[in-house]
């Protein structure tokens, strides 16, 4: 079920302007912030009360990135995708 969550998350994330990868056969989704990953994770947690993670706490690389996971259920992750696009507006 996280492989259809996964792809659910990338989609969306995609179709808001953001440039993803993973979640084929994993079920993290990295997503390409385009900014801090840290004010990323700040502005989810705070707008759409999203939690997902920072790429800056997997090292220089993952900076600029955030990872949002596929484990939840479809209704939860449905919500939070809907919750990060109000967001986004």
């Amino acid at each position: 079920f996280y492989l259809g969550n996964a792809a659910l998350i990338r989609d969306a994330m995609t179709k808001l302007g953001f440039t993803c990868i993973g979640g084929d056969n994993a079920p993290y989704i990295w997503i390409n912030t385009g900014t801090d990953s840290w004010a990323f994770f700040d502005k989810l947690l705070n707008e759409a009360q999203v939690v997902c993670t920072p790429g800056a706490g997997f090292g220089k690389c993952g900076e600029g990135h955030v990872r949002i996971s596929a484990f939840n259920s479809r209704e939860h992750v449905e919500k939070a995708l809907a919750r990060i696009a109000a967001a986004r507006k």
